[in-house]
């Protein structure tokens, strides 16, 4: 397509636009006007991206349809608002849409887990010689029980949170690898399940899972939400579908960024219950339900709000007027 004639048939339609959006008053025919203008302006908008995209172009039809629709629908939606669709729509939207994700990423972690767990457990000689005997009991009978003490409350909270998003982060950004988040997720449980061999062998697999089960529950659910975001990531460049690879890649990306945001309160109460209620004096029994009653109170938030919002059509993704709206156009 030949830009500059593009530009030259199409401007005096964009400046009418303009001059309307300016307008403070307007009258029946011209808002008729306005909303024709707006289509046409978005149809070209579309079609630059799609058969020759011009960045500075892009970005002058781009904030003109932004105004126009601010004129049309009025002012955006305040901070409460939009904090609420976040957390009541987009979020669970995100996770629903990269289920396939996480459940694969659920499977790695708890094939990883439970094989080195068993392995580990049943074959001293191995077990052995990756740790060595002193070791081994130095750690069921202190170090893993004197982990969830170390220094006061408020900083082990701190770096247990600071620990946590690390590694959700690095599933994250690093999903598009495809082999980051199989290799931290396999990693991930290896060592929690060497660290139940260990426990189980010396006789101390109660407080394995007392010390594990409060924060533990939850913190995991983390790190696998965001590996299966970032797996989608990896498939949408590898199987894009219907879509270019570049759209589809763009539209993972984004969902992708949701998941992340809304992991980093889910991962401050996780380490909420790290640093204060797993090390804490209440009853064992307390302490697990009430790591129980969260980690299934996030399940059922993403699984319940997560169908409803697909149901309606929600992805997750930025809205139109953020992401830009895209129409197959043949060059």
């Amino acid at each position: 397509m030949d830009i500059d004639a593009f530009i030259a048939v199409n401007e005096p339609s964009w400046n009418r636009l303009a001059e309307l959006v300016a307008v403070r008053r307007l009258t029946g025919d011209e808002i008729d006007e306005l909303v024709m203008l707006y289509r046409r302006t978005a149809t070209h908008l579309s079609t630059i991206r799609s058969t020759s995209p011009d960045p500075v172009l892009t970005a002058r039809l781009s904030m003109l349809l932004a105004r126009t629709r601010t004129r049309l629908t009025g002012g955006r939606p305040s901070l409460p608002q939009a904090l609420r669709t976040f957390v009541l729509e987009d979020f669970p939207a995100a996770m629903h849409a990269s289920r396939r994700g996480i459940a694969i990423a659920a499977s790695i972690l708890l094939v990883s887990w439970v094989a080195s767990g068993l392995v580990l457990g049943l074959d001293d000689p191995l077990r052995a010689a990756l740790m060595p005997e002193a070791d081994q009991a130095r750690m069921a009978e202190t170090e893993f029980i004197g982990y969830y003490s170390e220094g006061a409350a408020g900083g082990f909270f701190a770096k247990v949170w600071t620990n946590n998003a690390w590694i959700t982060a690095q599933v994250v950004v690093l999903g598009v690898t495809g082999f980051w988040p199989v290799l931290m997720l396999a990693m991930n449980g290896v060592n929690v399940g060497a660290a139940g061999a260990v426990m189980a062998t010396h006789g101390r697999f109660g407080d394995y899972l007392l010390f594990l089960a409060p924060h533990g529950l939850l913190e995991l659910t983390c790190v696998v939400v965001g590996a299966g975001a970032g797996l989608r990531l990896f498939w949408s460049w590898v199987r894009p579908g219907a879509l270019p690879r570049t759209w589809a890649l763009a539209r993972a990306g984004r969902s992708l960024v949701t998941v992340a945001v809304g992991l980093v309160p889910v991962l401050l109460i996780s380490g909420l219950l790290e640093a204060f209620v797993t090390p804490s004096s209440l009853p064992p029994a307390v302490r697990v339900g009430i790591g129980a009653l969260v980690w299934a109170a996030f399940v059922a938030y993403a699984a319940v709000l997560g169908s409803r919002a697909h149901r309606r059509g929600i992805t997750g993704d930025l809205s139109e007027e953020h992401a830009g709206a895209h129409v197959a156009v043949a060059a």
